[in-house]
């Protein structure tokens, strides 16, 4: 009876875990999206996809050379953002954080 919930208790990874996870997947969707619709539509769910991902590329976009097309920037990122998610995870394991599983 006195368990709290482990997802207000843990806040403070749960919620950078999501951000990061919604930005993951909004990338892969954009890059699925990317083969029915063009770059240029005004598709209102292209257009909050872009909006969303845009400072993610942009980052990703820093490090990669710049004749890589976008769709390679675009699944770079989610690569990236699912390492950072491993890493978030693994930094609150070695602070002891978050309880270990069994």
């Amino acid at each position: 009876m006195g368990t709290a919930n482990p997802l207000l208790t843990y806040w403070y990874f749960q919620l950078p875990n999501f951000v990061l996870a919604a930005l993951m997947y909004t990338l892969l969707g954009r890059a699925l999206l990317s083969l029915i619709v063009q770059p240029d539509s005004s598709n209102y769910i292209w257009r909050f996809f872009c909006r969303l991902t845009d400072p993610v590329v942009a980052t990703v976009a820093l490090v990669a050379p710049k004749a890589v097309a976008p769709v390679v920037l675009w699944l770079f990122g989610v690569v990236w953002l699912f390492w950072l998610r491993v890493g978030l995870l693994n930094l609150f394991l070695l602070l002891g954080t978050i309880p270990r599983t069994s």
